[in-house]
């Protein structure tokens, strides 16, 4: 790679890694796991680097991620939660420090409960705030699959503790 690739590619992380990590971290909801979906889906960009620089490259790194996120679930069956900081905002009083981070590891928590393809579809729906059709790309599938995934996501989602007194009719139904 060229020093002129190489430089846009280090500015293209250096802006956009956090943001990988953070849809990675609430797909499979383990710090760990997390960094090294980012990790593999930052090798993948390199690797790929000089054909795809004139791409759309936040949403061909976020379908990259996902992918790297979901193949780690799928070899490893045990989705346990590990607590870690995450990058989303809450509702909670920003100046207690222990109810904001209650609060993260009980979405955390929620989200971990969902299948990978239904978590998938409400990080990406919103907390990454992609529509319909741009959420079924990144996934590989049709609309009305990410329509019906995340419909029961939030079904289940509104049951949740975690989730108690949000509304989230504005979520999707």
């Amino acid at each position: 790679m060229d020093s002129a690739a190489e430089g846009e590619y280090t500015a293209f992380v250096t802006h956009h890694a956090n943001a990988m990590w953070r849809t990675a971290y609430l797909i499979c909801g383990d710090r760990r796991r997390a960094e090294d979906a980012t990790q593999e889906a930052l090798l993948r960009l390199y690797r790929r680097w000089p054909r795809i620089r004139n791409l759309g490259l936040v949403a061909y790194a976020r379908k990259v991620v996902v992918s790297a996120t979901l193949d780690g679930l799928r070899r490893k069956s045990s989705t346990e939660l590990v607590g870690g900081e995450s990058y989303f905002s809450d509702t909670a009083d920003p100046a207690d420090h222990m109810q904001r981070a209650e609060h993260r590891l009980m979405i955390t928590q929620a989200l971990s409960e969902l299948p990978p393809r239904q978590r998938a579809c409400v990080v990406l729906r919103y907390f990454d705030d992609l529509s319909v059709d741009d959420t079924a790309d990144v996934l590989g599938c049709r609309p009305g699959t990410v329509k019906s995934q995340t419909l029961r996501a939030l079904d289940k989602l509104r049951q949740h503790p975690a989730f108690a007194g949000l509304d989230l009719a504005e979520l999707g139904g």
